[in-house]
């Protein structure tokens, strides 16, 4: 079967669409098991206003906050899939046909280099103008084209951070580093409960990119030790729903480590996503 552009640019589109208006079937588990073990009444009673603020997005097909989110794009390619000339312009022409329609947040920035910089001009009223993240690119085994569209608030950007650890030849070391940074940025953030993402490489590009695959990829119903004790970690500090306190912090963690090298340090990438993210959907073409 041959991939056709339609078909790409239709499946970043609903992709966009799903990623913006809906949670995952994990999240709403999550925050139903936060929910059962909350004792404290502000903190449930938020918990439960996200759980209601969630359904009714997906049922009336809104976007799940008023900061719409930076379109990024991962695309597995197979090792036998032969894509289309111009595929990479029709992902892009999907992210703008998406965010016209769920209707994403006029967030494009106008006028040339400084002018953007400075914010001068103001921002151009189409949603659809707001250009994509580099698209990261990864192989797959077999025919199928899979793309994973994230969409990526800008709170959480400024609460991220990328940084070197001196391993100390000990996991649990790099664990607390991260632990305590999550602290520190979770409780500036507002918009708890978290989910944490962290990336684990060999430089900040890497980083990056294993902490966005992370998001991309990671399961609040499937936590591993390692992800399980960055949760815990967090969750002792009790910033709790919106900061009010109570047991949940993080809803839990993603976590993606890379290739390692000889060395002192170990490169992180961690990022506190806000209570609605990470708002992502998944399409598999071929």
């Amino acid at each position: 079967m041959t991939i056709t552009l339609q078909q790409i640019q239709d499946a970043v589109r609903i992709g966009l669409i799903k990623a913006g208006t809906r949670f995952r079937p994990d999240q709403f588990r999550a925050y139903e098991k936060a929910i059962a073990v909350e004792r404290l009444e502000n903190p449930r009673w938020v918990l439960e206003q996200i759980v209601e603020n969630a359904r009714i997005a997906e049922k009336e097909q809104l976007p799940l906050c008023d900061d719409t989110g930076i379109p990024h794009i991962i695309a597995q390619i197979g090792d036998e899939c032969r894509l289309p000339a111009g595929w990479l312009h029709a992902v892009h022409t999907g992210v703008k046909s998406g965010l016209r329609q769920m209707p994403g947040r006029p967030m494009a920035v106008v006028g040339n280099e400084q002018e953007r910089i400075e914010q001068s001009r103001g921002l151009d009223p189409d949603p659809g103008s707001l250009e994509t993240a580099p698209v990261i690119m990864r192989s797959q085994p077999g025919r199928q084209l899979t793309l994973t569209v994230l969409l990526l608030g800008g709170g959480p950007e400024i609460r991220a951070k990328t940084r070197r650890i001196f391993h100390r030849r000990r996991i649990d070391h790099v664990l607390q580093e991260i632990i305590c940074w999550l602290k520190a940025e979770v409780g500036s953030l507002g918009c708890t409960p978290a989910t944490a993402a962290v990336g684990i490489g060999r430089s900040q590009v890497e980083a990056s990119a294993l902490m966005l695959e992370a998001m991309a990829t990671g399961d609040l119903d499937q936590q591993n030790e390692l992800e399980q004790t960055i949760t815990r970690g967090v969750n002792g500090g009790c910033i709790g729903p919106l900061g009010l306190g109570g047991r949940t912090t993080l809803l839990g963690c993603f976590l993606k480590i890379g290739p390692t090298r000889a060395s002192g340090v170990r490169i992180v990438c961690a990022r506190p996503c806000c209570l609605v993210e990470p708002r992502r959907a998944t399409l598999v073409l071929g």
